[in-house]
């Protein structure tokens, strides 16, 4: 984005490698080098991401805003778009109606939470879409958040409880359960993934089982989570969460890990640049007792 952070007001600089926003919003249809057919193989435009490895043009696929979009979940766009920047990625971020299709070779795919009827009718347009499931079968980096991580999933609970179709791109299964879960959260990640101490907020009926096809995210030291003691799953370059907050934004750890996924190895940011996203965090872990 062309405004400056916090800490660039601050420091009266401008975030290096900055190239323009790259932003596709609903109403343009040009989308670029994304390719919307099952055609295989990388992009022709020879930009560099997921498929490619290595220094990249990043392509960022916010799907279904119209439908899921709740707690300010393009948060985890904005995060991602600027914390590659910062190291000199270029970024094309693209969000993708209910109404369109959804292309096959972006980098990292974004879902966010939503209400139970919108949540189905995501299911549903996804299924019968095929363009995410496409993508993630192709080693394309998926976030999902709270409902969007219910719909990856082989199933999740309805409007009415009643069992709905996910989209089976990770090995996870949900139901309605009998308590909500409101409230800050606190998890340790998998030590697997080298990431910090999770900090987020839960709004969510939801009980999910982890299979065998599928590792925990993180293990809860405050909250409900998965409603086993773990909280969100994740596979492969899939990777699911109850966290909103939103997620990225208080864990820039886990931003990074997404972008390492679909760029490799990540240099580190100049502190200056991270000012203030470290106060924000410290301040959030800070209010929450861990058990």
């Amino acid at each position: 984005m062309t405004s400056m952070g916090p800490a660039d007001r601050e420091s009266g600089h401008r975030d290096p490698g900055h190239r323009g926003s790259g932003h596709r919003g609903l109403g343009d249809r040009d989308y670029g080098d994304l390719d919307y057919g099952d055609r295989g193989g990388a992009p022709a435009s020879g930009r560099r991401g997921a498929h490619a490895r290595g220094p990249a043009y990043l392509r960022l696929v916010w799907v279904y805003p119209d439908l899921l979009s709740t707690y300010g979940d393009r948060g985890n766009l904005l995060v991602l778009e600027r914390r590659a920047r910062l190291r000199g990625i270029g970024v094309e971020a693209t969000e993708v109606n209910s109404d369109q299709p959804v292309p096959r070779h972006g980098d990292i795919y974004l879902l966010g939470g939503g209400e139970d009827l919108p949540q189905v009718l995501a299911a549903r347009r996804l299924r019968a879409d095929g363009g995410l499931a496409a993508a993630a079968g192709q080693g394309s980096v998926v976030f999902a958040v709270c409902a969007g991580y219910q719909l990856v999933g082989s199933e999740f609970g309805g409007e009415e409880g009643q069992p709905v179709a996910g989209l089976e791109i990770l090995d996870i299964r949900s139901s309605r359960g009998e308590r909500r879960g409101v409230g800050e959260i606190l998890a340790d990640v998998d030590p697997a993934l080298g990431v910090p101490r999770l900090t987020g907020f839960e709004n969510h009926q939801g009980v999910t089982q982890v299979g065998p096809g599928a590792r925990p995210l993180s293990r809860v030291l405050t909250g409900v989570g998965n409603g086993d003691g773990t909280e969100g799953a994740y596979a492969g370059r899939v990777l699911g969460t109850y966290l909103h907050g939103p997620a990225l934004v208080r864990n820039p750890g886990l931003a990074d890990l997404l972008l390492s996924w679909a760029v490799g190895a990540l240099p580190p940011l100049d502190p200056e640049y991270e000012a203030w996203t470290a106060r924000f965090r410290d301040q959030r872990l800070a209010a929450v007792p861990a058990g």
